[in-house]
């Protein structure tokens, strides 16, 4: 049996992996929907986000505890079986497409991705998070080898997206592929983010409508833009510079 590796898209879900599948872990530490992404290079880039990550909640640890997991790709062996697992909602789909864009340069074969099963369209933004060890094997099982076009695709949407080139990431959404199942509302939702601030309307819609509580905002904000699987940190800024005016 070839040596497994499991990327994790972050430490919620390495506390619940399965005990039965075997391999060794690395996690995405990584929150690629905000903030400062330039960098010429891979150094400057992981710079430009350890000044960001330090600004914003005052974390000094950025190099020890998300570049030292990224850095372990470096290493992995070309006979590696690499295992994706990434949710369909932007937050996590900004940081597979980094993931695929650092792997396109290893040359590797072996990749495979795991995507959360779904039985209810409207839960699809919602992720491992409410799976147990069960259903993540079940997910597992159903595992889909990517080919390299998959890989090319993911480097290219990185690309676009780090350079904030909408029309380019527009264009990429149309790329049809079960690796990529919900890759034209996920690039559209960016868009219109960037475009539109869907996000800071959609917020002023819902105090609007009469929520004055960031609990009862948050809430709201899931159920209607789960799209972008914002947690907490990233909807407060925004309610409270709206609620400030």
């Amino acid at each position: 049996m070839k040596n497994q590796i499991h990327i994790l898209p972050g430490d919620s879900l390495a506390q619940t992996f399965p005990k039965e599948i075997s391999g060794e872990r690395i996690i995405c530490r990584e929150c690629l929907i905000v903030g400062n992404l330039q960098g010429e290079t891979l150094a400057e880039f992981w710079q430009t986000r350890a000044d960001f990550i330090k600004k914003e909640s005052g974390e000094n640890s950025y190099f020890e505890k998300s570049v030292s997991e990224f850095e372990k790709i470096d290493s992995i062996d070309l006979n590696t079986e690499i295992n994706l697992w990434f949710e369909y909602e932007l937050f996590c789909q900004t940081n597979l497409w980094f993931v695929l864009y650092l792997l396109k340069s290893k040359d590797l074969s072996n990749i495979f991705l795991i995507l959360p099963i779904v039985e209810d369209a409207k839960n699809r933004w919602k992720g491992f998070g409410n799976l147990g060890e069960t259903d993540l094997e079940k997910c597992f099982d159903k595992r889909i080898k990517l080919t390299a076009n998959d890989l090319n695709h993911g480097a290219k949407l990185w690309e676009a997206y780090k350079a904030n080139d909408l029309k380019s990431l527009e264009k990429l959404s149309h790329f049809q592929s079960v690796a990529f199942p919900y890759l034209k509302e996920v690039c559209q939702a960016e868009i219109e983010r960037k475009q539109d601030n869907r996000v800071e309307n959609s917020v002023r819609e819902i105090i609007k409508n009469g929520a004055t509580e960031f609990s009862e905002v948050f809430r709201q904000f899931q159920a209607k833009e789960g799209v972008y699987g914002f947690g907490d940190s990233q909807v407060k800024p925004i309610f409270e510079q709206i609620i400030s005016k």
